[in-house]
């Protein structure tokens, strides 16, 4: 058998053996995923419009799941492990920013084409955004009632909203490395949104003085800074691509759209880690 006979013999083999075995597409469940881009007014651009939106659902999938394992990894002081999965949110997100870029070359004439086909569906209501949000400490009662028509996912948003945060628990370490803190902070509410406290503000001030006695701690805090930086972008890049495409107009989901979008841009999720650059 020459070379070019055995090439096509392995390559009839290999084949072959995809009939028995698990293929790329259904181990990526590709047909339900590439048939999920129904577009309800069939203009060319919606397809646009969808997949930006389903593929920003996967990476906060994935931000989900990287947060929430960071989380449980922090309080077992398993820090280094923390800090890979940290890292790896922050690239996340510098791919979901760049999405908008994308977006973004949607025009207004265009989208007005097919937005009335969304009815009162909006970004607005995405769940896993909210998770997130919760995850990072902020937590605002009157978002829940968004979700009252599906229990399950309520159930599931009421749990997440009473839970230790990824702030909370790196509090909880400042704690534990004998820093002080005022104890209305150790044993907080995790329901309330946090605000900040000097205490807190003085722990933090006293790790980026003493790098070397926390270094852990120093590099929990900067994974921490390079998130909420990263956040901020991305809310930033949000607005400005809402106002690009439809002003100032009200979001299809009933929210203010850009004015609300404007609003949270000013919020810190982990204010006195900005504080303090200042004064050190």
């Amino acid at each position: 058998m020459d070379k070019k006979d055995l090439a096509y013999s392995n390559e009839k083999e290999i084949h072959t053996d995809f009939k028995k075995k698990m293929t790329y597409g259904e181990y990526l469940n590709l047909d339900m995923i590439l048939n999920s881009q129904q577009r309800r007014s069939g203009h060319h651009d919606e397809m646009l419009f969808i997949i930006i939106h389903q593929v920003s659902e996967l990476w906060l999938k994935l931000i989900r799941h990287e947060t929430k394992a960071a989380i449980e990894a922090i309080q077992h002081n398993a820090y280094q492990e923390s800090f890979k999965m940290l890292a790896r949110v922050s690239r996340i997100q510098s791919q979901i920013i760049q999405a908008w870029d994308v977006l973004s070359t949607l025009t207004p004439a265009e989208y007005m084409e097919f937005r009335d086909t969304l009815g009162n569906a909006s970004g607005f209501q995405s769940y896993q955004y909210r998770l997130i949000e919760f995850a990072l400490g902020y937590k605002t009662p009157h978002i829940l009632k968004i979700y009252r028509k599906d229990p399950e996912l309520l159930k599931e948003l009421e749990e997440a909203y009473h839970a230790p945060g990824l702030y909370d628990v790196a509090i909880e370490a400042l704690a534990k490395a004998g820093l002080e803190l005022d104890e209305e902070i150790i044993n907080r509410d995790y329901s309330v949104l946090y605000e900040y406290n000097e205490s807190v503000e003085k722990a933090w001030m006293e790790v980026y003085r003493d790098v070397d006695k926390y270094w852990n701690l120093y590099q929990l805090a900067e994974k921490l800074v390079d998130i909420e930086d990263w956040f901020q972008q991305w809310r930033f890049r949000h607005m400005k691509t809402v106002e690009r495409i439809i002003g100032h107009k009200m979001g299809t989901g009933g929210s203010s759209g850009v004015g609300y979008l404007k609003k949270v841009i000013d919020h810190y999720f982990f204010p006195e880690l900005w504080a303090l650059r200042t004064k050190l």
